[in-house]
């Protein structure tokens, strides 16, 4: 029992919870019941690992070039506040349940379950209809630290077995339902790459996927932004990096002018006799340039991906795609709509953030990269998909404030926000909030009730196109000739 339980820590530690890894391995396992030769599967599980790696260098250099900015305002204005982020919500449950005297050693454990559970209710799509398997492993670890707390919240008597029980079922059907949800627009979004989301935000990517869907057709000229020409000078914009370059450096030079030089230099950003405005355009190209290599990165592992997974679907899950990381869309589309969803996802945020400090709320929120990002750039480019250049400003807008304010309330609710972080993505500052209040009032009958309305929704998606629903995944040339009819 020992011995098992080392070897499973091993395979938690350096494959499940290492994207990467998880993703080379399943290429690497694809391509051997594929029966490709040896040196094809190997090569595969080397482009599948290296391409994330990439992504993830890509993800890193984002996160360190927006990290001044988000220092500055809180330092600036002295604001003494909780950080919307999936680290800082992780490292503020562990605080909160240190001095509560609780254990999180088990996540472990309910990660091997809730995944299990995952597993299981894809194998039997026959009565679930669920078809996406969830394998973004540091995103399960977030998940599972803010999922811990809640139910802790709801049920603060509750013993580690039951705790155990209602978190991975909790957790696995979300997991399927959500990741599930995805593979439509995911689908049309990359033209039957063969892949879902597996992120923080797969409701949000399904509701403001509809709400694209009804924009779009009430604004008849809302163009996709790649189908957007513009004349004369304008034409710059038509080139992405151009565009992104030039918009991240008027927004980032308005932020760094209000934060100004000297406090720049004092919190060590800015070396003394660099130059100010050449620290602006390095700061705003250098974000272009993390955008490309991420892109790069997703280009590089989700054709291998893609290709392999069918070894994996055709004998082990029939029927299913790979969820995976949110960035995975990022090299599909057009690229402008990940920049325009970002820009209009921050306006949504500080605009919600300001709107609680005259408020005088007493939970004040900071932004944190990756939500403000990730979630609304994610949702830049299925809105842009749906509805057009109108949806893709719209619908990440809606994003940021959902975010903030969402977040706000349900980290004062259980008191994260004296702990100084929560997740704050769109998942959990609307879904699941709303699952911690049924839990609360309504104890194991709520939780019974949540797992019934989410297996619910899978069957109402079949309901509503059983012709089709299972053929997306399966032949997605059928898939478009039946929708052109």
């Amino acid at each position: 029992m020992e011995y098992l339980e080392m070897v499973w820590k091993f395979i938690v530690f350096n494959i499940l919870t290492k994207p990467a890894y998880l993703i080379g391995f399943m290429v690497l396992l694809g391509y051997i019941l594929l029966k490709k030769p040896w040196y094809e599967s190997l090569s595969g599980f080397i482009k599948a690992t290296v391409g994330y790696f990439i992504l993830a260098v890509g993800s890193g250099g984002l996160v360190r070039t927006f990290r001044p900015i988000l220092v500055g305002l809180k330092e600036k204005f002295n604001l003494s506040a909780m950080v919307i982020d999936p680290y800082f919500g992780q490292n503020a449950v562990q605080s909160a349940m240190t001095k509560l005297g609780r254990s999180f050693s088990q996540v472990m454990i309910l990660l091997l379950i809730a995944f299990i559970f995952n597993l299981i209710l894809v194998r039997l799509q026959k009565f679930t209809k669920l078809r996406a398997v969830f394998t973004t492993g540091h995103v399960q670890m977030q998940q599972a630290a803010t999922a811990f707390w809640l139910i802790l919240y709801a049920f603060p008597g509750l013993g580690d077995t039951p705790m155990l029980i209602i978190m991975a079922i909790l957790l696995g059907t979300y997991w399927a339902v959500g990741s599930n949800l995805t593979i439509k627009p995911t689908q049309e979004v990359t033209d039957g790459a063969g892949f879902a989301l597996a992120h923080q935000q797969m409701f949000g990517v399904y509701l403001m996927s509809k709400l694209s869907e009804y924009i779009g057709k009430k604004s008849k000229n809302s163009k996709k932004l790649e189908d957007i020409e513009l004349p004369g000078w304008l034409s710059i914009f038509n080139d992405n990096m151009v565009s992104t370059s030039l918009l991240m450096t008027v927004f980032f030079g308005t932020i760094l002018l209000i934060l100004g030089q000297d406090y720049l230099i004092a919190a060590k950003f800015l070396k003394q006799g660099d130059s100010f405005a050449f620290y602006i355009l390095t700061t705003a190209l250098q974000f272009a340039v993390y955008l490309a290599i991420l892109q790069l990165g997703v280009r590089t592992f989700v054709t291998e991906l893609t290709v392999s997974f069918q070894g994996i679907s055709n004998k082990l899950l029939p029927g299913a795609v790979p969820g995976i990381d949110c960035a995975a869309v990022y090299g599909f589309g057009s690229p402008n709509a990940i920049t325009i969803g970002f820009l209009f996802g921050a306006l949504g945020q500080f605009l919600a953030i300001i709107t609680l400090i005259l408020l005088k709320s007493p939970t004040i929120v900071i932004a944190g990269f990756v939500p403000v990002f990730f979630d609304n750039a994610t949702i830049g480019v299925f809105a842009n998909n749906k509805g057009g250049l109108k949806a893709a400003i719209i619908t990440p807008f809606i994003s940021g404030l959902i975010q903030v304010f969402g977040s706000a309330f349900i980290a004062s609710l259980v008191g994260l926000s004296l702990h100084g972080g929560y997740l704050g993505m769109f998942d959990w500052a609307t879904v699941w909030p709303a699952f911690t209040i049924i839990m609360k009032y309504l104890g194991y009958v709520g939780v019974g009730i949540i797992t019934i309305v989410l297996l619910i929704i899978p069957q109402l998606q079949y309901k509503k196109d059983k012709e089709n629903y299972f053929l997306i995944t399966s032949d997605y040339e059928q898939y478009k000739k039946n929708k052109n009819k």
